[in-house]
């Protein structure tokens, strides 16, 4: 009997329970809705000119970090670093112990990046090479003939102008002559191999598609911070002129 009791009472609770149930998912739901609200990036105030400047400086830090390979950087942990620092408050790692493990892991980011690059290099000449118009040398550059000129080929010592894009295989544009409308002038054996090989094979008014593996490019030391180690370039070059 009393077994039967605590049964019915229990019965007697359970929408009681069920209800209270509801109502706390509906405020936890609640809740991650506003937390999720407050971790919105709240689009940057740059009405005056300190707003502005500061604005300025993290595109520039971020640009750096990005370039050097620190691609996976906390970004809050970074600017409670740079907020303690600034406002003077008591830093976790001090000055000279933060440039140790900064420097540390600057250099296997930029190692992890190279090999990364390194691999995506051979995968895409590998590819490239199959397809169709693509022709390569015995020196492992590839290039594709875009139109053909009917004037004179250049030699090693000749100065020429050419109009060109230079490209990273993850298609980043990192010099362009033709959206500068600037056409460029050199000695041929002056630039890099991979230029100065394809340049002779070309005429007067030909333009071409290079792909210049790493070895007849920068190698393993990149170029000018857009350049990364052992990157594969793509050029879309015209011949203008041979001087």
């Amino acid at each position: 009997m009393r077994l039967i009791v605590v049964v019915i009472a229990l019965l007697a609770s359970f929408p009681l329970f069920s209800q209270s149930k509801k109502e706390l998912i509906a405020e936890i739901d609640a809740l991650k809705a506003q937390i999720a609200e407050l971790k919105k990036p709240k689009e940057a105030d740059t009405s005056d000119v300190h707003k502005k400047a500061s604005y300025g400086l993290g595109v520039i830090v971020a640009s750096n970090l990005k370039m050097q390979g620190g691609d996976s950087i906390d970004i809050e942990t970074l600017n409670i670093a740079m907020r303690d620092t600034y406002l003077g408050k008591p830093l976790i790692m001090d000055k000279e112990k933060s440039s140790v493990v900064v420097q540390e892991y600057m250099e296997k980011a930029m190692e992890r990046r190279a090999a990364k690059v390194q691999e995506e290099s051979k995968v895409f000449l590998e590819s490239n090479k199959t397809k169709e118009g693509v022709q390569s040398t015995a020196s492992g550059l590839q290039y594709k003939v875009l139109s053909s000129g009917s004037g004179k080929a250049p030699a090693a010592t000749d100065r020429v102008t050419v109009n060109y894009t230079g490209k990273l295989v993850d298609g980043t544009v990192f010099d362009s002559s033709a959206s500068r409308n600037e056409p460029a002038t050199f000695v041929v054996n002056q630039v890099i191999p991979g230029w100065t090989e394809a340049l002779q094979l070309m005429h007067e008014g030909d333009k071409w598609l290079l792909f210049i593996p790493s070895s007849l490019a920068y190698g393993e030391q990149g170029a000018g911070g857009q350049i990364p180690p052992h990157a594969t370039l793509i050029f879309e070059v015209e011949l203008l002129k041979v001087n």
